[in-house]
């Protein structure tokens, strides 16, 4: 297999599963051929991917022939033969600038969100007969895509679920991390992603008050997507009565360190495409309990290693006093975990997979 010059290409402005997966496509690819790195600046994903060479475009939702002018030059001038992208709003950037550029590349999107509407009027016609494989992140995302989109015009779809790495612990770290935030030997319910609505912190928070055991404490790991929501979070804390019980982190690059510290990690999205936090927490022996809808069931088997629970905090807060009351199964969970990481949503495998796809005619 002939190797091929890669385009990496996200735009978006948060820094969640999506975004992290651009950076291990990116942190990956490089190693086995070129691979270029497209962001819009100032973004947090700018930020993360520190000392590389980037590109920036700004995305334009009614002018968009001008990022993909910019885009399609870019192409040209570093022979890209394949544009990745990652952000579903970035399809007509992508569409524009392969038509646009002479060297036409192929066209490639990772799936990260459902897709839950026909895709059969003019303009999705267009867009779809020019992206050339679509990567499904799970079973129920292909599904969809058959569905949706037209046969007559359907890319080509392959399913790779995403994965991770074992981490490296620096156990230093971790003992800081325990202490800056007092834990001592409390229970630690962790949740971690961007802190929205849609995550279900509140759902977690209560929970938490439901419980009445006194060294139960829960940390939320994340930035603020939404000030007013912010206020309205922690507001809540406060009406409940259980601020001493709740902490709240804000952004970190150091995930693995705090995750270490949980005692269980929740997923609380109503309906989560897949669950990159999920494996993460598996990869740190970590036990978690997710709602039962969407991603998680293709990744946990209920009670074999992991916990799934019917999306109420009702639900939630039994499943964690289980786990609170179940020392043995806390273990049992975390360990299936750990093995079902290693054999099935193991990064490097699964990148390799998505590497050989991407560039194979």
């Amino acid at each position: 297999m002939k190797n091929k010059n890669i385009l990496e290409l996200c735009l978006a402005h948060g820094l969640g599963g999506l975004e992290m997966f651009v950076a291990s496509c990116y942190e990956d690819f490089s190693k086995k051929t070129n691979c270029k790195v497209v962001v819009e600046r100032d973004s947090k994903l700018d930020n993360y991917l520190d000392n590389i060479d980037k590109f920036y475009i700004k995305r334009s939702k009614f002018f968009p022939f001008i990022p993909a002018l910019q885009l399609a030059r870019y192409i040209d001038s570093n022979e890209i033969d394949v544009i990745h992208f990652h952000w579903t709003k970035d399809i007509i950037t992508a569409v524009l600038a392969k038509l646009l550029s002479k060297k036409k590349p192929k066209l490639v999107q990772s799936r990260h969100m459902r897709m839950t509407r026909f895709k059969d009027d003019f303009y999705h016609r267009w867009l779809y007969k020019n992206v050339n494989m679509m990567h499904a992140v799970t079973l129920q995302v292909k599904e969809q895509l058959q569905r949706y989109i037209p046969k007559e015009i359907r890319p080509k779809i392959e399913m790779i679920y995403l994965g991770v790495k074992i981490p490296v612990i620096d156990e230093r770290k971790v003992q800081l991390v325990k202490e800056k935030y007092q834990l001592g030997n409390d229970f630690i319910v962790g949740i971690v992603g961007r802190i929205e609505k849609g995550k279900g912190q509140h759902k977690v928070i209560e929970a938490l008050a439901q419980l009445k055991c006194s060294d139960v404490k829960t940390v939320i790991v994340g930035s603020f997507m939404d000030d007013s929501y912010e206020k309205e979070l922690k507001k809540y804390v406060k009406n409940l009565g259980i601020e001493s019980k709740v902490i709240f982190t804000g952004f970190t690059k150091e995930v693995n360190e705090h995750m270490k510290l949980f005692d269980v990690n929740v997923l609380a999205t109503e309906n989560e495409t897949f669950g990159l936090v999920i494996i993460e927490a598996m990869a740190n022996k970590v036990p978690m309990i997710a709602t039962n809808k969407g991603g998680p069931l293709e990744i946990i088997d209920d009670g074999v290693d992991g916990l799934l629970f019917d999306g109420s905090s009702d639900d939630l807060a039994m499943k964690i006093k289980q786990l609170y009351d179940d020392e043995q199964l806390k273990k049992i969970l975390a360990e299936n975990g750990y093995k079902k990481v290693k054999e099935k949503f193991d990064a490097q495998k699964q990148l390799d997979k998505l590497y050989k796809v991407i560039c194979d005619e």
